[in-house]
């Protein structure tokens, strides 16, 4: 076969290939349509240029995959294309393996750490909420899928992971090893503060986390607590659901949160007072860069219900339900199909949350010390960090202190 009549045969499958995902999709050709089929011209002609005018014979196999990596990544951060040897690791992996202790999104086209998991490995690794993970084992992330980026943080309990971190105020990229290892729920963190204030931190949303929070709250309230303080700070991880069920513990009426999507039907979830069980007490949700996901439901439902006040940092933005699709050649889309609402409309993903009273993570000014400083200075950095005011949670504590205590 000539190559000319190799050139057709391939133009002509990648068009029928074209024609295939844009159906799937379910993209009609009508009048109104936003003139996908006639994109598909103007793809092969790319392609056709690429092919006789690139500097050498390219591999139409990777351009070809590389050009629905790119669409699939164009529409948001959880959508995938997975080739068939991608989707064979990716359905190996996940249930048993161990981790690094992160919740992992991109940003920037990169792998962006939205929160760590106090005490796991990551943290020992000094990774830190906000990073911006550039390579894994020598690899751009830029280069890569969010659900391949899963996978290379993923493996057995005890193996090794060389990760290049990007911070910033950093000059250079840091490079660091990171021993991966089955990493438990953090617990919930809650203490009794001045003037009859309740605290509670929450670092994940697993199951039953709802249920939890429920108890600590019920205990605070036995033990005086008038107020409370629900700190969701670096809380990025977890299941929608335990967030919408926490944020029904303040919520005797209102709407949470709805979930809707093209071909998904809108699913709203409404306040059961019955599950109420801190209606009244003046509350403030506390929230930074690293609050992410169910965290998120909780902060805009309790805000745009004004029920309470959110203080802190505008929030990562993430909520979004996946559906795998398989494709006949053994590959598959990992496509968002639905996205998580506000109670006033806003696509927590794309909008986050931005709270009432905005007040900077003093984390954002410290300085992170650069890689030829020696451990001693940068043990005595760590100590000065460590030892800032908490200027979000002292606000939050100033807010509470003007509010009266309902009956």
């Amino acid at each position: 076969m000539s190559k000319t009549t190799k050139f057709i045969v391939l133009g002509l499958s990648f068009l029928i290939a074209s024609f295939v995902v844009v159906g799937g999709l379910g993209v009609k050709a009508d009048t109104n349509d936003d003139g996908s089929y006639r994109q598909l011209g103007v793809y092969s002609e790319v392609l056709s240029r690429i092919r006789t005018e690139y500097v050498e014979e390219p591999n139409i196999s990777s351009v070809t995959n590389g050009a629905l990596h790119g669409l699939l990544e164009s529409l948001d951060a959880n959508s995938s294309y997975l080739d068939p040897t991608e989707f064979k690791e990716y359905k190996q992996r996940k249930e048993g393996k161990a981790g690094i202790g992160a919740a992992v999104s991109k940003r920037y086209g990169y792998a962006a750490v939205i929160s760590v998991v106090p005490g796991g490995p990551a943290d020992k690794a000094e990774i830190e909420s906000g990073d911006i993970i550039e390579a894994i084992e020598g690899k751009s992330t830029r280069d890569m899928s969010l659900a391949e980026i899963d996978g290379r943080l993923t493996g057995p309990p005890g193996s090794v992971v060389n990760v290049s971190v990007v911070r910033p105020r950093r000059a250079l990229p840091v490079k660091s090893a990171v021993t991966l290892a089955i990493v438990a729920d953090p617990p919930i963190t809650d203490k009794m503060m001045q003037d009859g204030i309740g605290y509670i931190k929450i670092d994940d949303f697993p199951k039953g986390r709802s249920q939890e929070i429920a108890n600590k709250l019920k205990a605070l309230q036995k033990d005086g607590a008038k107020k409370v303080i629900l700190d969701l700070r670096n809380s990025g991880d977890g299941q929608e659901d335990e967030g919408i069920a926490t944020a029904n513990l303040f919520l005797n009426h209102g709407t949470i949160t709805y979930l809707q999507g093209q071909k998904y039907p809108k699913q709203t979830y409404n306040a059961d007072p019955q599950k109420a069980v801190a209606p009244n007490l003046p509350l403030v949700v506390l929230v930074n860069r690293g609050t992410a996901g169910p965290a998120e439901i909780v902060a805009a439902a309790v805000m745009e219900n004004a029920r309470g006040d959110v203080v802190g940092d505008k929030t990562f933005g993430s909520g979004s339900i996946q559906k795998v699709i398989d494709m006949p050649d053994g590959s598959a889309l990992i496509l968002s199909v639905a996205k998580y609402y506000s109670p006033s409309g806003k696509v927590l993903q794309d909008t986050a949350i931005t709270p009432n009273i905005l007040v900077a993570d003093n984390n954002d000014d410290f300085i992170a010390p650069d890689e030829d400083e020696n451990a001693e200075d940068q043990d005595q950095q760590d100590k000065e960090k460590a030892n800032q005011p908490d200027d979000q949670l002292n606000k939050a504590i100033e807010v509470l202190k003007t509010q009266a205590t309902k009956a």
